[in-house]
């Protein structure tokens, strides 16, 4: 016998219940998608960003994935694990099966039928962030027919929909599996194929990507007729381009340009909260010959950080200073303090682990476009002895080499996906994740037990202590939970920006709008 999810798992209790049955469209008709609403960005595009198999647990691709796929559940205005081509679920009561139901009549945007086998098929190929752990985990997925699918677990694992249906990971994105083997993973890259509100029109390799309103959307009809996305990383030049209406919404406004936005008339700045740290990560601590290997020079970094004059200048002090690399608001999340800022105690920590002039610590690599606050994190650290270079680079280039374990010296590291205290530190903490360059073994043991442990209480004492070890072992230099500074022109009577909770970006798409 199974029971519904949003009754009776833990999970669904933690995270307030949701509806596990929508109906067929959440508004009222209305007429023929109108305009063309356009985006400034802040990092260079890549096909990649567009294939849900590729997604690497950062907000990043989302922008673009929530436009052309859909999900089987996913983070939505109602809530964070919101029923979309699933219609329904259900959870055995050992936790071992999970049973999802399509809604009829789904199709992709090439008139394809969407069928329980290209979730199959989706679930398959992925191979982004916590792919390992969601293949180690899952024992089976099958197409019971055409609208039903069914996963089977090894063991119970809580976070099984949380792994699923955020952008933890794509695996819940489901793509068209007729189309995929016909064309191959490249082709489907430079012209993907979805069942989400918006369709591929085209892309300009790393410049400009446009869709167009897929007016059968099952959800409702958008509102806006095209959506243009730019690459703008100069930030300058974002705001140049909102203030001459070349774009309706810049994102990522640093301090300055933010303050520039709030005091123009014509335009509207939209400040976020996201589930975004921002952090310094040391590559070289787990190697014995590294001076980051010493707890007491990571400890040093942290000392000589002055994380509210950082805050001041990049986000006009909206952002919350934490001591943690995990949300706040995350579920299990433990709030941390972050340690003063203390410079004569941080060169004293240097004197006694060996290091009284200091090292060369090499190049610090900032998620783009922080290249500013990177500077400014830089200038602290030397001035306290430690010696780095910011080394800048494209945002696909960076997130690679991140994964590929290329980078060197010091990465302020960001991560906005949606998820638990488990997921994120699953990508960052345990020794296997997507961004970790190492790992402790009690660490990793640890964080296993956690996630066959059904109870919540327990559950949450077993995080906490995961994130009190970190913290006390320095493991990183968390600076702070950045606040999103937007900005939104004069044409736009809807951002999205803000409609999901503790979502960065605009979405859902089909609620944007444009003024009459």
């Amino acid at each position: 016998m199974h029971r519904r999810l949003w009754r009776f798992t833990p999970l669904a209790a933690l995270l307030g219940a949701v509806w596990l049955w929508a109906g067929p469209s959440l508004v009222a008709a209305q007429g023929k998608p109108e305009g063309t609403m356009t985006w400034a960005l802040h990092f260079s595009m890549s096909p990649t960003y567009y294939d849900p198999a590729e997604a690497a647990g950062i907000a990043t691709p989302f922008k673009f994935l929530y436009a052309l796929h859909d999900a089987l559940l996913k983070p939505m205005p109602q809530g964070l694990l919101t029923p979309s081509l699933a219609e329904q679920w259900t959870e055995s009561p050992d936790g071992l099966v999970y049973d999802f139901t399509l809604r009829p009549g789904l199709t992709f945007h090439n008139g394809d039928a969407l069928t329980a086998e290209d979730v199959v098929f989706s679930f398959q190929r992925y191979k982004g962030a916590g792919a390992k752990l969601l293949k180690d985990k899952v024992q089976a997925v099958e197409a019971i027919d055409a609208y039903h699918v069914r996963f089977r677990l090894h063991e119970a694992w809580p976070d099984f929909l949380l792994f699923l249906g955020t952008p933890a990971t794509g695996a819940g994105l489901v793509v068209p599996k007729t189309y995929l083997e016909r064309v191959g993973d490249e082709a489907f890259k430079q012209h993907p194929i979805g069942a989400g509100p918006y369709k591929f029109v085209s892309h300009t390799a790393g410049l400009e990507l446009v869709l167009e309103a897929n007016e059968t959307y099952w959800r409702k009809m958008p509102t806006v007729k095209r959506l243009v996305f730019k690459s703008v990383p100069e930030g300058t030049t974002r705001l140049a381009v909102l203030k001459t209406g070349e774009a309706d919404i810049a994102y990522s406004l640093p301090g300055d340009l933010a303050d520039a936005v709030r005091k123009d008339p014509q335009l509207t700045l939209k400040i976020t909260a996201p589930p975004t740290p921002l952090w310094l990560d040391f590559t070289d601590k787990w190697n014995p010959k590294s001076p980051w290997h010493d707890r007491r020079v990571r400890l040093a970094a942290n000392y000589a950080l002055d994380r509210q004059a950082i805050n001041d200048a990049e986000t006009l002090g909206f952002s919350k200073l934490t001591g943690s690399i995990i949300p706040h608001r995350f579920l299990y999340a433990l709030p941390i303090e972050p340690h003063p800022y203390d410079p004569a105690k941080a060169r004293q920590l240097l004197k006694e682990a060996g290091y009284p002039n200091g090292f060369d610590a090499g190049d610090l690599t900032p998620t783009p476009p922080w290249t500013s606050m990177a500077e400014a994190a830089a200038g602290y650290l030397s001035a306290v002895g430690i010696k780095t270079r910011v080394r800048s680079m494209e945002r696909p280039a960076m997130f690679a080499a991140w994964r590929s374990k290329g980078l060197q010296g010091i990465i302020l590291a960001a991560s906005g996906s949606l998820g638990s205290a488990s997921t994120r530190l699953d990508n960052y903490v345990v020794s296997s994740g997507e961004f970790a360059y190492g790992g402790e073994a009690d660490l990793d043991a640890l964080f296993q037990k956690q996630a066959r442990e059904r109870d919540p209480t327990q559950r949450e004492a077993m995080l906490h202590e995961l994130q009190r070890l970190v913290h006390e072992r320095v493991l990183f230099a968390p600076i702070y939970e950045i606040a999103g500074l937007s900005g939104i022109g004069p044409r736009v009577a809807e951002s999205g920006l803000g409609l999901i909770p503790t979502y960065n970006w605009s979405g859902p798409y089909e609620e944007v709008r444009l003024k009459p």
